[in-house]
């Protein structure tokens, strides 16, 4: 039930770096979470993102490597599986010129109806988009 994987590539900016002069651990969750959101608008329709939401429910991440100033890297994204309202997606951060994990991570998140709030099923036209 897994999806295609979507890549985001990026350099790493200053403003990534923390005292230790490598990336802070709390950006890279930061990272993961903006290639969801780019992966889900980039498959759906300004319809659908008006009409549905996700939410986080829980996040597990770890960290395999450093990565520092300029370096490239490639947040990897797929949604492993969904059932009912929730929906479990992982990624992996690497660093293409030498294929190193960064980071392997998940996030646990909810759909919901974006009127309402209320977590609503995954409906099938969703489903199809991804998997």
């Amino acid at each position: 039930m897994k999806s295609d994987i979507f890549i985001q590539r990026f350099t790493v900016p200053a403003s990534a770096i923390d005292g230790l002069n490598h990336v802070n651990n709390v950006i890279y969750l930061q990272w993961c979470l903006e290639a969801a959101e780019a992966h889900w608008i980039s498959k759906t329709s300004k319809e659908q993102r008006k009409k549905y939401v996700w939410v986080v429910l829980n996040h597990f991440i770890s960290y395999k490597a450093p990565s520092f100033l300029g370096e490239e890297l490639e947040v990897h994204t797929w949604i492993e599986s969904y059932e009912g309202v929730k929906s479990e997606r992982h990624y992996k951060i690497v660093r293409p010129k030498d294929d190193k994990v960064i980071v392997e991570a998940q996030t646990l998140w909810c759909f919901l109806d974006a009127e309402t709030f209320r977590p609503t099923k995954i409906t099938e036209e969703i489903s199809k988009i991804f998997l």
